[in-house]
């Protein structure tokens, strides 16, 4: 099993609610406008990864978008890679936050959950994440809605 995070949007609960009353197609057409947002992420975070560290570049193949109404990331998963071919769930969380006791990973970064790459990375484009969906969900409202 791997990671996922779905970015984490306020009202985004009652939204999807409200995409209930719409026909299918809307939410249809709201997850692909979401998973648009999720790929372009995707590919700051395997780029974010791949030149964090040579246990980071290993798990960047294994970040990947997730087709859902938010945009929503994975990481990790069963395939194996490196010289010890180990699973990418495996190495993901050392590679992401370090550990303390496994000297293959960089240090741990402390109590705060401060990561290397992963976090970070949707941290700092979470706005512009969030514009870009709230963009999508007007386009989508005004184009299924009945007003």
């Amino acid at each position: 099993m791997g990671l996922t995070i779905r970015v984490s949007i306020a009202g985004a609960r009652e939204t999807l609610a409200a995409f209930r009353q719409l026909p299918k197609d809307a939410s249809k057409e709201l997850r692909d406008a979401s998973t648009r947002i999720s790929e372009v992420e995707a590919v700051k975070i395997r780029s974010a990864a791949a030149s964090s560290s040579a246990q980071s570049a290993l798990v960047a193949p294994g970040i990947r978008a997730r087709r859902d109404r938010l945009p929503s990331i994975v990481v990790g998963g069963a395939r194996k890679v490196g010289r010890n071919r180990k699973p990418l769930n495996k190495i993901m969380y050392g590679a992401n936050f370090g550990a303390t006791a496994l000297k293959q990973f960089r240090p741990h970064r402390g109590a705060g959950d401060e990561d290397y790459w992963f976090f970070s990375t949707v941290e700092k484009d979470l706005p512009q994440m969030v514009d870009q969906w709230g963009r999508a969900v007007d386009k989508v409202i005004r184009r299924w809605g009945n007003g």
